[in-house]
């Protein structure tokens, strides 16, 4: 009878060690492939969004949808909305049960009819919502903005340099009062700047299209991860990339800076 012979304890040692090795290599590169799914299906969510809100529009002369979470025909000293429903209708921002009620009574659900398309698919336990509306898009227009032609705007045909550099959606993750904020005439966050998808974020903009924009800053990173989910601190960089990515929201918000920068 010829004997078999077992694997040795070294034996089983070494193909451990190599599929450990193998198992080191790989994880990254699957964790990346996971968060580009994850990525992709967010920039699809705003780009629903956003294209329902061309509906919103289109079928509204032109008027653009009530940006201001939870303010349905309020009058504000930051905003007429008198006679315009929110794009969602109340905001709870402990209770997902809620926020899906709020979500399907606001006036854009006629047009995006999927509760799934308003959160982020990182989005943590107990948010229905994620995505928030520019302040410049028919949300707050605060008294540094008042009278400022094409800057906050209430149609879209006033929406100025063009509709392709505006944005309109913004994944902020966890969801501050109102609308997503930045100054126009200060070189300061309002805001914290949001970290999602990796070192940046995704938006979309005012003629549908979405995008990824992946901050310079390592101080943008850094602050944004140690103040996400945290109420705004109004921040202010110190580096020329921090100041980069600051501009680059400011000007997809507003149009244009209302100041001269420094850097």
């Amino acid at each position: 009878m010829r004997k078999h012979g077992a694997f040795t304890l070294i034996e089983l040692l070494v193909v451990i060690a190599v599929i450990a090795i193998l198992m080191a290599i790989l994880m990254p590169a699957l964790n990346r492939a996971r968060e580009g799914g994850k990525r992709a299906a967010c920039m699809n969510n705003e780009r629903q969004l956003a294209l329902g809100w061309g509906m919103y529009a289109d079928e509204n002369d032109d008027k653009l949808v009530n940006g201001a979470t939870g303010f349905s025909y309020s009058n504000q000293s930051w905003g007429d909305h008198s006679k315009e429903k929110a794009w969602v209708d109340g905001f709870n921002t402990t209770d997902e049960d809620v926020q899906i009620e709020a979500i399907r009574n606001g006036a854009l659900y006629p047009y995006v009819k999927n509760d799934g398309l308003f959160k982020c698919p990182t989005g943590r336990r107990g948010q229905a919502l994620t995505y928030s509306i520019m302040f410049s898009m028919n949300a707050v227009c605060h008294p540094e903005v008042q009278g400022v032609k094409g800057v906050h705007v209430k149609k879209r045909t006033e929406i100025k340099p063009n509709l392709s550099t505006r944005l309109v959606f913004i994944d902020e993750g966890y969801m501050t009062s109102d609308a997503y904020a930045v100054f126009y005439k200060q070189e300061t966050w309002w805001d914290n700047p949001p970290v999602r998808h990796g070192d940046g974020v995704t938006v979309a903009f005012a003629d549908g299209h979405g995008e990824h924009w992946k901050w310079r800053g390592m101080e943008t990173i850094k602050y944004a991860r140690d103040h996400e989910n945290m109420a705004p601190t109004q921040w202010t960089p110190a580096e020329d990339e921090g100041f980069q990515d600051l501009y680059l929201v400011q000007r997809g918000c507003w149009g244009k800076l209302g100041y001269s920068p420094s850097r």
